[in-house]
């Protein structure tokens, strides 16, 4: 088989979760702050882009990051861009260690209108797509943010998250679609009720053979989107911890059957610079172990 055809055989029927090591310019200082490098260690963006590829390659190489538990990896454009271990990035997870790579492609979040952020142009995508695929990514992450449940929002998000998709397909990537319900929503079960509706109208209309992945937030209801996790144009269904500790995202997720976890600040919590490689090591071990069981059920 192609090394294509072996992701999407991992994807589709693996256990495991995806780590997502995406933070951009926007999340990056929070994430160091957390990590325990503090804005003083960095004077300016290129600096700060460097202290975080030294996280996220501590990480990537660490003994307790591997294939065995962990699907696929969700990079920045400027981690793309670089190299782990003497190779490009995503050429690391996949060769060495059979993660599969995909890559953040949105720009950020429009201004709120409906009870919703929508992204931000994108005008670049096409260019960005053809690198990607050159750099052997697999596919795509964007999000989009619904903070209620307004209808008029919810259509304004998931319509252009299907319409960038569809991009991406074209293009022979594919897309993970993240609607993001916020985990502070007033109305969160009813803005889940008007997203299902959208996103299983939309799956409908894809023909045989575009394939998507959908990134949802841990819903209210347990089981909320087992229509989408059985529809036959969804690769995979992945979680988003969106706030929820560690221990309450896992909880959550091993009560949604066939979901799977793409954890950001959830896998990296208790992870600091200041740790021995012993430490360090054991640390993610936990988290990573956590995780992939909460992705089982």
């Amino acid at each position: 088989m192609s090394t294509r055809e072996d992701q999407l055989e991992k994807l589709r029927s693996a256990p495991g979760f995806i780590a997502a090591l995406d933070q951009s310019g926007g999340s990056t200082p929070k994430a160091l702050k957390l990590y325990g490098i503090s804005e003083d260690a960095y004077a300016n963006d290129e600096e700060m882009f460097s202290v975080i590829h030294d996280m996220r390659t501590r990480i990537v190489t660490s003994k307790s990051f591997g294939g065995d538990r962990i699907l696929g990896a969700i990079l920045f454009e400027n981690t793309m861009d670089r190299s782990i271990g003497g190779k490009p990035s995503a050429s690391y997870l996949w060769e060495v260690k059979k993660v599969v790579p995909f890559l953040k492609v949105d720009k950020g979040l429009a201004a709120e209108a409906d009870g919703a952020q929508v992204m931000k142009p994108m005008p670049g995508l096409d260019a960005l797509l053809q690198r990607a695929r050159a750099a052997g990514i697999f596919g795509t992450k964007m999000r989009s943010v619904i903070k209620r449940a307004n209808a008029a929002g919810v259509k304004a998000v998931v319509d252009q998250q299907f319409e960038v998709g569809r991009q991406i397909i074209a293009a022979g990537l594919v897309p993970i679609i993240e609607p993001e319900v916020d985990i502070h929503a007033p109305d969160k079960a009813e803005a889940e009720k008007l997203l299902k509706a959208a996103l299983l109208e939309h799956l409908n209309e894809l023909g045989a053979g575009q394939l998507v992945m959908l990134k949802l937030t841990l819903p209210e209801v347990d089981d909320f989107y087992a229509e989408c996790i059985a529809h036959p144009n969804v690769l995979r269904v992945v979680a988003l911890s969106g706030g929820y500790s560690r221990e309450e995202a896992n909880a959550r997720l091993a009560r949604n059957h066939g979901m799977v976890a793409s954890f950001s600040r959830a896998l990296t919590e208790g992870l600091t610079a200041q740790q021995s490689d012993a430490e360090f090591d054991a640390a993610l071990d936990a988290s990573v172990g956590s995780i992939f069981e909460a992705s089982k059920t």
